[in-house]
């Protein structure tokens, strides 16, 4: 009780204040993470590799986020989440390194893949050690405002300045100058969280306490606590849940530029533009969910919402043109409508209160294979349709969400004031 009580008392909107410096930390590490999205697999084809190359580069880093981000909860709640977040920005540097010297600069198409995937370890450890800590600091009933906070600071990261700041560096430094550049930032965020971030949660590791069997066995719950059947349901729904944020940006640029249009800056613009909105609208939802409920906000904003707003982003361009207001409202509807799945970082570890870490691999896995298979749904689909058929294939799935959420029965703490 001491504990909770304390956190209570120091938390700003769900915010817990004694670990204010880890969220900093994330939204800076996810700036040096993201600075190469918008453009790596363009600068991949115009050093000689084919568009499918490319794709491949990016699909097997996904493929390793996935692991990784299963891997990361169970992993924190073993050796720390502190420990574990040292060892992932220290992962991120050296084969960062090995990517840009013996991948990109060499044109060595088997390094580019190991290097980039094997870096693709190191971003999930980082951030999702920092979910379990924040499950382990604050409060049960303010736990969906606390993950509101979090994904925030990853859409500064990721999205805002992740998005925008190669606009301005490559220009000047070019796009490897730019690539190198994003190392500061991934220091800056992994030194911050070990020396700034006072709170002795993210000290506790079961690993002291455990012999090698029983520390496997830890490891190995974040498989079987899919017995659950709602950890089953959470699961699924929590990978429909960033599908089209991930997948779009697998073919819509070239569909912008190429059919309705725009600009590649007006593109990247107005993406940027949702993951502004999404700051607030993280926040936003993530303390709405306390209040009118978790399940019932994923199912009508979140299911619902993706699903108009996947739409919008073809139908809107293709009625108006590249009109780049009216887009823009588009980008907010999606940024509103992503952020309303906030909750289900809270409703992992609500469903398994007794494995915390085990439940949160299970969330952290399903956010690495909405990464996968965003662009991988994109990359199948387009084999035998086009555009507007990928489109309509993220709409129904997000239909199915939508479904899923009546069968999802979670007791969410109520809010004591």
């Amino acid at each position: 009780m001491g504990t909770i009580e304390t956190n209570q008392s120091k938390q700003f909107l769900g915010l817990p204040m004694t670990l204010i410096w880890g969220y900093v930390a994330v939204a800076i590490f996810m700036t040096g993470d993201g600075i190469e999205q918008a453009f790596l697999s363009k600068y991949i084809q115009q050093i000689g590799f084919s568009a499918s190359q490319a794709t491949t580069v990016l699909t097997s880093y996904g493929l390793v986020v996935a692991i990784a981000s299963w891997l990361s909860g169970v992993l924190a709640e073993v050796f720390s989440p502190r420990r574990l977040m040292t060892f992932a920005f220290i992962t991120w540097i050296v084969f960062h390194v090995g990517f840009l010297t013996l991948g990109l600069e060499t044109h060595n198409y088997i390094m580019m893949i190991i290097m980039y995937s094997i870096r693709g370890i190191a971003y999930p450890m980082f951030i999702y050690s920092f979910v379990v800590w924040i499950t382990y600091s604050a409060p049960p009933q303010r736990l969906a405002s606390a993950m509101g906070w979090f994904w925030a600071m990853y859409s500064v990261g990721i999205g805002v300045l992740g998005s925008y700041l190669p606009s301005f560096t490559i220009p000047y430094i070019g796009f490897m100058g730019t690539l190198w550049g994003s190392i500061i930032f991934i220091a800056a965020g992994g030194l911050l969280a070990f020396f700034l971030v006072k709170d002795k949660e993210g000290e506790k590791k079961e690993s002291d306490k455990l012999t090698t069997k029983e520390m496997f066995g830890e490891i190995l719950r974040g498989v079987t606590i899919l017995r659950n059947p709602q950890v089953a349901i959470a699961c699924v729904i929590r990978i429909i849940n960033q599908l089209s944020l991930f997948g779009l940006v697998a073919f819509m640029p070239a569909v912008f530029t190429d059919r309705f249009g725009f600009t590649t800056s007006q593109w990247l613009q107005i993406w940027g533009f949702m993951y502004i909105v999404t700051i607030f609208t993280n926040l936003f939802w993530g303390i709405v969910g306390d209040k009118i409920g978790w399940v019932k906000q994923i199912r009508w904003f979140g299911c619902i919402g993706m699903a108009l707003s996947t739409l919008a982003f073809y139908y809107i361009p293709e009625w108006f043109g590249p009109n780049f207001w009216i887009t823009c409202l588009v980008a907010i509807a999606f940024g509103f409508a992503v952020a309303a799945f906030v909750p289900m970082s809270a409703i992992f570890p609500t469903l398994e209160p007794e494995h915390k870490g085990a439940a949160v691999s299970i969330h952290n896995l399903s956010a690495g294979l909405s990464n996968f298979l965003g662009p991988g749904i994109a990359t199948i689909v387009l084999m035998f349709g086009n555009a507007l058929t990928t489109i309509w294939v993220y709409a129904i799935i997000y239909f199915i969400g939508f479904v899923l959420t009546f069968f999802m029965k979670v007791k969410q703490p109520s809010l004591q004031q």
